[in-house]
C-alpha cells in the first residue's frame, strides 16, 4: 500500500502527523491558543497535497 504515495505524499502525510502531535501537546500543556493555531495546518497541508495530486495528474494526461 505504501508504495502507491510518492515521497512527496510521505513527507506531507508527516508534517501534518507532526502538527497534529505538536498541537496536542500545546493544548495539553495549556497553550491552547497556539494549539488552535497549529492545530488548523493540518487539514492546509492535506489540502495542498491534494493539491498537488492533481497537478501532477493533469500534467501526466
Amino acid at each position: 500500500m505504501l508504495k502507491k504515495f510518492t515521497l512527496t505524499d510521505k513527507l506531507l502525510i508527516v508534517a501534518a502527523m507532526l502538527s497534529l502531535i505538536y498541537s496536542e501537546v500545546l493544548f495539553f500543556n495549556g497553550n491552547s491558543d497556539q494549539a488552535i493555531f497549529i492545530g488548523l495546518w493540518v487539514p492546509s497541508i492535506l489540502c495542498f497535497g491534494i493539491y498537488l495530486n492533481l497537478i501532477n495528474k493533469k500534467n501526466n494526461d
